[in-house]
């Protein structure tokens, strides 16, 4: 779509020192807090401290195992395009790393995010047939940016922001939590405010990107996960029977669906 690749020659000492120092400051964080599923993953896709990820050997695994791919993107894409490639099978990932200046805190998601914490768990199957089904949703309706909203709310509270409670304990398998020092930790404790998966109310709540959640959402397992996709539809069809005309910044409004 973008024909971009990586060009992995072109990384500097400085990104290798920040890769080094994000994935060892973060991998300390993980014991007790992320998902089995998550560090297995992270085991299998072969990623480590010394070494940034090469896209071709982690595409690789990946096809082997899921048979997703990344794709090189430049940046935030636009939304027809992030579900087009969600709805064949490809992640896209960004190839630039922060600078160290910026090791605590990025606007744009660089690579550390899109790839440290969103890869792994591609390897998990019922996962990328959550978000294959997902996307697909999304491009049906993706020149409706409040259907696209509601959506957005699900990604953000699940493959973002996610929380499982399965036989492990309550752990994180969401990538926005798995890349932050800070919220990996907050999220966990009693001040946290956590609530089972709910479809219906997730969509009916705004959230906020540019500080802790405000609350977090438990899955039981990624089966079930997968198996919300049907609530998914439902509900958006609910939402845009009873609001079939949306003005305004959709992103700062609530709505009530029942």
């Amino acid at each position: 779509m973008y024909d971009l690749k990586q060009e992995y020659d072109k990384y500097t000492e400085e990104d290798f020192l920040v890769w080094k120092l994000l994935y060892e400051r973060q991998f300390k964080n993980y014991p007790n807090r992320a998902a089995y599923s998550f560090l297995k993953g992270l085991k299998k896709v072969n990623f480590v401290a010394d070494r940034i990820p090469h896209f071709e050997e982690t595409n690789e695994v990946l096809k082997a195992t899921t048979g997703w791919q990344l794709e090189v993107v430049p940046g935030l894409i636009p939304d027809k395009d992030f579900f087009e490639l969600l709805s064949v099978k490809k992640f896209p990932a960004t190839t630039w790393l922060r600078k160290m200046e910026e090791l605590d805190y990025l606007e744009e998601p660089d690579m550390f995010h899109d790839v440290f914490a969103h890869v792994p768990i591609l390897t998990n199957q019922f996962f990328v047939d959550f978000l294959q089904s997902l996307s697909k949703i999304a491009l049906k309706h993706i020149n409706n940016p409040f259907a696209i909203e509601l959506i957005g709310r699900v990604y953000w509270f699940t493959v973002e922001f996610g929380l499982i409670d399965g036989k492990q304990g309550l752990r994180i398998y969401g990538a926005g939590i798995l890349s932050s020092t800070g919220e990996t930790v907050f999220c966990l404790e009693d001040q946290a405010v956590r609530y089972p998966y709910d479809v219906k109310t997730i969509m009916e709540k705004q959230y906020y990107k540019h500080a802790f959640q405000d609350r977090y959402y438990m899955i039981e397992s990624y089966a079930q996960l997968f198996g919300s996709i049907d609530e998914i539809e439902h509900w958006l069809n609910v939402a845009l029977l009873k609001y079939p005309t949306v003005s305004g910044d959709v992103t700062k409004m609530d709505f009530k669906l029942d």
